[in-house]
């Protein structure tokens, strides 16, 4: 029998904790581990007391059409990323490596090209994650330094066309 690899086995994990999401477009799985030690998870879903969109029954950015990606001030999820950065102490997080996984609602399909969002990777940052590793099928991923982020700072390049 083979054994699974340490970063499959943590995207593993993050896969099981998207379970618990609550949206009903797309769920996400993010635990953020730190010397072999899982520091925290986090899943997409409503603010504690709100309601979630599963709950409701309908989805705003759906029922508007928005496009993947934008106006996510619409969405009344939390995404997994922010959630998993919320339930740790910034001195777990320095050094620490945040692992990713999204899944289509409907179709239950890895969303292979996951990434996290603008705000998302201001609070990774923030917070001293140094790496997000993002799983594109079963047992592939790609591998992301936070410092690409910081050195390529696409907010400039989004928001004034630097």
């Amino acid at each position: 029998m083979e054994r699974r690899d340490k970063n499959n086995y943590y995207l593993d994990i993050a896969e099981t904790v998207l379970e618990r999401g609550t949206c009903l477009r797309r769920n996400y799985g993010s635990i953020i581990v730190k010397n072999d030690e899982i520091i925290s998870t986090g899943y997409t879903g409503a603010p504690r007391g709100r309601k979630n969109c599963i709950d409701l029954g309908f989805c705003i950015r759906e029922e508007l059409n928005v496009p993947r990606g934008t106006h996510y001030e619409l969405c009344r999820s939390v995404h997994s990323e922010a959630n998993a950065i919320i339930s740790a102490s910034r001195r777990d997080m320095i050094g620490a490596t945040l692992y990713l996984v999204g899944r289509d609602a409907k179709t239950r399909e890895l969303v292979s090209d996951a990434n996290s969002c603008a705000m998302c990777k201001r609070l990774i940052i923030n917070s001293g994650i140094l790496r997000v590793i993002i799983r594109d099928t079963k047992d592939s991923y790609r591998v992301m330094e936070v410092s690409y982020w910081i050195e390529n700072d696409d907010s400039l390049k989004e928001e004034f066309g630097y």
